[in-house]
Parts: structure tokens; sequence; C-alpha cells
């Protein structure tokens, strides 16, 4: 089973869900035996997912760089206000910065040494997409890492604003659009549901 892995995944778009299907993947993985690395970038703090991966599921190893990236989304929804949040939000670009940059860097340094290394079977880079976007890491660098991994890994990059030039080489392609969400009605993040 494990010879016929190796391909790319990119779940994109302005919708919700592109973290959760790649934990779905995950969780359908390791019920076959297979070993999980998930890096996310721009997160850090409680997660659902860290605390389930924690207590049941040895065989998935989440590792987390950046700032916590619920509270940033929040907080620019506020900033855009009532009732524009969603389309202003869709349409926002997002620039760079230094609390950012260097956690990105050692996300991409931590994936593609782990990409190369053939230890796990399947290795998502959640949000790395959203990175590319803001301009933290480099699409050549992540056009790198997927030529360079090793031939058995199945990669899976997550995030809104995936590249033209990764969806063009990438096996699935899956773009989530956005029909309506809770913060149109000024509803934040939920525990357990969102993060």
């Amino acid at each position: 089973m494990k010879n016929k892995l190796g391909l790319i995944h990119v779940y994109t778009g302005k919708g919700k869900g592109k973290t959760s299907m790649s934990l779905g993947l995950a969780l359908r993985a390791v019920g076959h035996n297979l070993s999980v690395y998930i890096i996310q970038f721009m997160k850090s703090g409680d997660s659902g997912e860290i605390f389930a991966i924690n207590k049941h599921l040895p065989n998935i190893k989440l590792v987390q760089f950046g700032k916590n990236a619920i509270k940033d989304k929040q907080l620019q929804i506020h900033q855009f206000g009532k009732p524009h949040a969603p389309k202003d939000l869709g349409n926002y670009k997002f620039l760079s910065d230094k609390e950012e940059k260097e956690p990105a860097r050692r996300a991409l340094e931590h994936a593609i040494n782990i990409g190369v290394s053939g230890a796990h079977d399947i290795l998502i880079l959640d949000e790395v997409n959203y990175a590319l976007a803001k301009n933290l890491i480099s699409v050549e660098e992540v056009l790198e890492l997927i030529k360079t991994k090793h031939k058995n890994t199945e990669l899976i990059l997550t995030g809104r604003n995936a590249p033209q030039d990764i969806i063009e080489i990438a096996d699935y392609v899956t773009e989530l659009n956005e029909i309506s969400h809770p913060y149109q009605k000024n509803i934040m993040a939920r525990q357990g549901i969102d993060y």
C-alpha cells in the first residue's frame, strides 16, 4: 500500500474546512496504520486537534509554527466591520510581518527535512498557501520541497490563495467556496467547532 503513496493534494479557497479536510485524511490514514506528520504554519495555541492527537492518536505528530491565527482572523473581521466583512476579508491582501516570517521560515525548513526523510507516509502543511500569499516563504521553495520530498510521501498543502504554479502540478485540487459563514452574523470562532 505504501508504495502507492506520493501524490500532491491542494485544499484551497475562501470557505471553511481546509484544515478539517486534511485532518479527516489524517484520521483515515492512521486507521490504515499510516504515519502522519502535520506542520501548521502561522498557528499556535490550544486547538481541538492538538488535544485529540496528543491523547489518542500516536501515529500523528503535529507541530505548530507562528502566532495565534484565530485571534488574528477575528481582529481582521472587526477591522472590516459589518456587513462587508465577508467580501472585504476575502479580497484582503495580507502583508508579511516580522513576527510571522521567522516561524514560517523554520516551518518550511522543518517540512523539507521531514519530506526528504521518508519517515512519515503523509506530510500535511497546514496553511502553507496562506504563508505563500503573505510572502513569508516563496513559491519556488515550496516547489523545491515538492520535487525533493520522498517519492512515497503523500503531501497535502492547505490554505486559501494557493498559487497557480502549485495547483498545476498537484494531483488533487479542491477549492472550498464560502456561501455563508457565522461571522456574517458577528459570531466569532468557536472552540471545538472552528479550532
